[in-house]
C-alpha cells in the first residue's frame, strides 16, 4: 500500500495516459482504497502543517482545493478523535449545508463508504460513525457561537462572513476543549480587517495557493479564466489568492483603479512621454519606467510599465531608450534629485539624440501625487491595461505619506509622466474637453 501511494504521488504530474496505465494495473480493492486516499492526492500545502499551531490559514484562489482540504481534515479528525466536537462555520448555515457538507468536495463526498457521516439537517449536526460530531454555524450571526465549546473548527470563506469580527471572537473564545484546540480557515482573500488581524496573531501557520496549482482542473478552464482575468484585481484575488490591500485613506483605491481601467486599445495618442524615477544608487536598485500618453479624447493614459530592478546604469538606461523607441515617445521626463546631471548623461550615452527633460522635485512625493490622483477621480486619466506592481504602489499613497513599504518607483515615474502631459507647472489641471 505504501509503495503504491509513493508511486501514485510521483505520477501525479505525469501525463494522463501514464496515470491511467498505472491505475489499470491496480486490483479492484486497491482502486477503492486509493479513490478515497487523500495522502497521495494532496499537495504539500493542503496537508496539515507540522508543529504546535493554533490557526492554519489557507489563502487560495478559486478551484485550488480549499473545500477538499477542509473536508479531508475534518474526516481525519473524526477518525483520530472519536469524542471530538467540531465547529463548521460558513458564510451562512445554508453554505455549510450546500458546500461544506454536501458539496462536490464536501465531507460526505470525500467519505469512504464505510465512514460516511449522517447529516441531521434539522439540528445542523454531522454525526460520524466514530462518535465525533460537527455542528454548523453561520458567519452572519456571531452570537450563535456564544457558549458552545469545541476541540476543532473548520472556518470556510471567512471573507464572506457578514458578522465576521463577532463570529471569530466568539468562535475562538469557545476553542477550549482538549489539549490542542485548532482552527483551519479556508478562504479566498477579500476586504475587511479581520484577515489582517488573524495573520498578526501568534500561533498562525499561513499557506497560500493558486487556482492553477490544482492539477485536476480542465486545461481549457484554466486557459479561459487566465486569459480573461490574469493581472486584474479579480484575477489576482480569485485566481492567485492575493490579498489586495490598500492604505487607509489611499489616494488611489482599488475601486477607483478598476473604474479607470479601460484596457489596451488604439488610443490615438497625440503625445507620449516616458516617466523615469532612476535608482538612488548605481548598485542595481529599482528604476521606475512608465509610459503614458495623451489620448485623442484628452485623457491621460497609462500605456505600459517597463520598470526594472537589479540593473546597472547602462542597463536601465537601455530599457528607457527601448521604451521611448517602442512607443514613439517625444521625450523622457526624469527626476534628477538624486543623480543630478548624471541621469541625463547616462541616458544620452545610450542614445545621444534622446530628448530628456530633467525634473528637480521641490515638493514631496505626496504633494506631487495628489493632483494626479485627482485626475483619476474626475475621469481625466485611465489605465490602458493591467499593471499589478504599479497599482500596488499607488494604493499605498495617502495624504499623510507613502505607507506601501519600499520605494514607490513605478508610481513616481507615472506621476512624472502624467504631470508632464496633464498639468501646468503650477499643478493646476489643464482644462480639456473630454
Amino acid at each position: 500500500m505504501k509503495e503504491h501511494i509513493a508511486l501514485l504521488r510521483r505520477l501525479a504530474r505525469a501525463p494522463e495516459e501514464v496515470r491511467m496505465k498505472v491505475w489499470s494495473d491496480l486490483s479492484p480493492a486497491d482502486v477503492r482504497a486509493f479513490t478515497y486516499a487523500w495522502d497521495w492526492q494532496a499537495l504539500e500545502k493542503q496537508k496539515e502543517p507540522p508543529g504546535d499551531w493554533r490557526v492554519w490559514l489557507l489563502l487560495a484562489g478559486r478551484g485550488f482545493g480549499k473545500t477538499r482540504t477542509g473536508a479531508e481534515w475534518v474526516l481525519q479528525l473524526a477518525r483520530d478523535h472519536p469524542q471530538a466536537r467540531i465547529a463548521l462555520v460558513g458564510a451562512t448555515v445554508e453554505d455549510v449545508d450546500r458546500v461544506m457538507v454536501w458539496g462536490e468536495s464536501g465531507v460526505i463526498a470525500c467519505s469512504p463508504p464505510n465512514e460516511e457521516p449522517k447529516w441531521v439537517r434539522s439540528r445542523g449536526v454531522l454525526c460520524f460513525p466514530s462518535g465525533a460530531e460537527a455542528q454548523a454555524f453561520s458567519g452572519a450571526h456571531g452570537d450563535g457561537l456564544r457558549g458552545p465549546q469545541h476541540h476543532f473548527d473548520w472556518a470556510d470563506e471567512l471573507c464572506k462572513w457578514r458578522d465576521a469580527e463577532a463570529t471569530w471572537d466568539n468562535l475562538m473564545l469557545g476553542m477550549r476543549l482538549g489539549d490542542r484546540p485548532r482552527v483551519l480557515v479556508t478562504t479566498t482573500p477579500g476586504k475587511g480587517k479581520l484577515l489582517k488581524r488573524i495573520k498578526a496573531e501568534p500561533g498562525i501557520v499561513l499557506r497560500r495557493g493558486r487556482t492553477r496549482d490544482n492539477l485536476h482542473l480542465p486545461p481549457a478552464f484554466l486557459a479561459a479564466v487566465e486569459a480573461a482575468y490574469r493581472g486584474s484585481r479579480l484575477g489576482r484575488q480569485e485566481l492567485d489568492g492575493e490579498e489586495l490591500e490598500e492604505a487607509d485613506g489611499a489616494l488611489w483605491t482599488r475601486d477607483l483603479l478598476e473604474q479607470c481601467r479601460s484596457g489596451p486599445r488604439p488610443w490615438g495618442c497625440t503625445r507620449v512621454v516616458v516617466g523615469v524615477d532612476p535608482p538612488a544608487s548605481t548598485t542595481g536598485d529599482a528604476c521606475g519606467i512608465v509610459i503614458c500618453g495623451l489620448a485623442g479624447d484628452g485623457r491621460g493614459v497609462v500605456l505600459a510599465d517597463a520598470s526594472c530592478s537589479g540593473e546597472r546604469p547602462s542597463g536601465w538606461a537601455r530599457k528607457v531608450v527601448a521604451a521611448a523607441d517602442s512607443w514613439g515617445a517625444e521625450r523622457v521626463v526624469a527626476e534628477v534629485n538624486n543623480g543630478g546631471d548624471m541621469v541625463s548623461e547616462v541616458l544620452r550615452s545610450v542614445a545621444p539624440m534622446l530628448a530628456v527633460k530633467q525634473v528637480r522635485a521641490s515638493r514631496g512625493k505626496v504633494a506631487r501625487a495628489e493632483p494626479v490622483a485627482a485626475l483619476f477621480e474626475t475621469g481625466k486619466c485611465a489605465l490602458g491595461g493591467m499593471f499589478p506592481e504599479l497599482e500596488d504602489e499607488l494604493t499605498g499613497f495617502t495624504a499623510g505619506g507613502y505607507v506601501g513599504g519600499g520605494s514607490p518607483d513605478r508610481a513616481d515615474a507615472m506621476v512624472l509622466a502624467l504631470t508632464e502631459l496633464m498639468l501646468t507647472t503650477s499643478g493646476v489641471p489643464l482644462l480639456r474637453s473630454l
